[in-house]
This record gives structure tokens, sequence and C-alpha cells, in this order.
């Protein structure tokens, strides 16, 4: 990306924000994306890895759909805790999803 010189970068998702895509959405993608990467360089092998993986691919399926639904996120997201609840390498990032799925607020009761 090319720009002016004198220009301060604009980050990305500031740019998608302005354009009027949720700020929630944004910010579980980038929540996903971070626990993503530090999964994948994590250099030991755990049980339960592939379930983190998968509960990871759904959650970021549901942010770029646009519409998630709460109830499955709070379920992909306790997956994904008792997956790598014990890997305390990954808690930072485990906690920006879990933040970022609260920003989503509580189901609606039916």
């Amino acid at each position: 990306m090319l720009r002016s010189v004198g220009q301060p970068r604009v980050p990305e998702q500031a740019g998608k924000a302005e354009r009027g895509e949720d700020p929630r959405v944004l910010e579980l993608c980038a929540a996903v994306s971070r626990l993503r990467r530090e999964l994948a360089g994590h250099p030991a092998e755990f049980r339960d890895r592939a379930i983190a993986e998968d509960e990871l691919a759904a959650l970021a399926a549901m942010a770029v759909s646009g519409d998630p639904e709460i109830p499955r996120m709070r379920r992909s997201l306790l997956l994904i805790v008792g997956s790598t609840g014990s890997v305390s390498a990954l808690a930072s990032a485990l906690m920006g999803v879990r933040n970022a799925v609260d920003l989503f607020g509580e189901a609606p009761r039916t």
C-alpha cells in the first residue's frame, strides 16, 4: 500500500470500521487470527489441538458471515478454552478471543 510522504498510516481495521463494518466483527476476526497464529507457532503438541483449530475455524467463519450466532460463539469459546486451557503461552491470545466474543453480549432468551 502506497501513501504520500508525511501522511500517517491508517490501520486497516480503522478503515473498515469507517466503511460501516461492525467493529465487534473486526475485533473477533483479529482476535481469532492472533490465536490461530500463536497456536500454529506453538511447538508442543497437545491432545485437543485439533478441537481448538476446528473451533477457531468455526469462529472465523461466523465472523466473516457478518451475523455470528452468539450461543454458537460461546460454545466454540468454551471448547477452545477447554482444549487449550493448560497451555499458558496462549493465555493472552485466548483472552483476546474471549473479550471479542463478549463484545456481542448475551444471547437473546427465547
